[in-house]
């Protein structure tokens, strides 16, 4: 099938994003709010965004950071700890500071030391979750150093995720980033509480994009990338109009010479390109005519938010992509560097 010249979308948002914080912060908001109209913002920054009253101090750092003539609403998390306090989050919750609450167990990614060690403490936390409507979004990995790192995600579905979900049927949950094809599998299983976010760069990469020919530290994330067979999975789920999965790039910016280092940071930073990179994707699978609702309406709906009312267009012109993406800290290494994408979002 042939793609047309042009693609146009009703303004799509991102719904899991980091964009830390400082000059950092100052330097990538406009990568996104370019792309997107609203964010789900991560909270671990450090010290970690664990109040109400640090949510609403982020939100206005990151506004007072879109650059002038963009229209960009970050959606505010909480991270989640074994004192998360219930009536906090129900204040945050209910003055229109919080939107959701972010699960990361301890040790599980960057940032993540004072994350959670033990779920079932944290019941009253879920209840008040589900009484407000709110979802609870989750890093799905266990940490248990037994376990070989390309099960993880598959071992918490079984340990964690569904005694947590048998406790709190009602409780809206976002599997976040999912990399195998076990998480497809069980986020189509259940029932409408649950749904899934994929990132760009997990539809395009595998474990080999990772290891042969070399390590390639700019591929390294968490959840690491799988074998191919999970891939395809994921790319089917994403393709397949399943308002289920929906866009989260899980976009991190690294500085090049800590990804670079004796022990590389994880995560990829495709904000600049990530609709160019979800369309290579989409069409691909001759599917573009279904991107529009994983990008721009299925999370919105899941939320309980209204959908977006502007228009991006995205156009079929090759497209060189910069290497790094310049911070006043260093450069930081944009996903498809120096490769050439088939589209690019139209300016304006």
């Amino acid at each position: 099938m042939t793609a047309p010249p042009s693609l146009t979308l009703r303004t799509p948002d991102d719904w899991h994003l980091h964009l830390r914080d400082g000059a950092m912060l100052q330097a990538v908001v406009g990568a996104t709010s370019r792309q997107f109209r609203r964010a789900i913002v991560m909270p671990n920054l450090v010290p970690p965004v664990r109040q109400s009253a640090d949510a609403a101090r982020y939100r206005d750092a990151i506004l007072a950071a879109v650059p002038p003539g963009q229209a960009f609403d970050p959606l505010m998390t909480l991270y989640l700890t074994e004192e998360t306090d219930p009536e906090d989050l129900r204040r945050g919750v209910e003055a229109g500071i919080v939107t959701a609450v972010k699960l990361y167990p301890a040790g599980a990614t960057t940032n993540s030391d004072a994350g959670v060690r033990n779920l079932r403490v944290l019941d009253p936390v879920f209840e008040m979750l589900t009484r407000l409507g709110a979802p609870l979004l989750i890093h799905g990995e266990v940490v248990d150093p037994e376990i070989d790192i390309f099960d993880r995600e598959a071992v918490f579905i079984e340990r964690e995720l569904i005694p947590l979900r048998a406790r709190h049927p009602e409780l809206k949950v976002v599997f976040e980033h999912i990399t195998t094809a076990d998480a497809v599998a069980y986020v189509e299983s259940e029932g409408p509480t649950l749904a899934a976010t994929l990132t760009a760069h997990h539809l395009r990469l595998n474990r080999n994009d990772l290891l042969v020919g070399g390590m390639r530290p700019h591929h390294f994330c968490l959840p690491v990338a799988k074998r191919e067979t999970h891939r395809l999975a994921l790319r089917k789920a994403a393709t397949s109009g399943n308002p289920k999965f929906f866009l989260g790039t899980d976009s991190a910016p690294h500085l090049v010479a800590d990804k670079e280092s004796a022990c590389g940071c994880a995560g990829i930073f495709s904000a600049p390109i990530a609709l160019e990179s979800y369309a290579t994707s989409f069409e691909e699978d001759n599917a573009l005519g279904r991107l529009e609702a994983f990008a721009s309406e299925f999370g919105p709906r899941f939320y309980g938010l209204p959908l977006n009312k502007g228009t991006v267009t995205l156009e079929r012109i090759a497209t060189p992509v910069e290497a790094d993406w310049p911070t006043p800290l260093g450069p930081v290494r944009i996903y498809h560097g120096g490769e050439t994408l088939a589209w690019r979002l139209k300016s304006g």
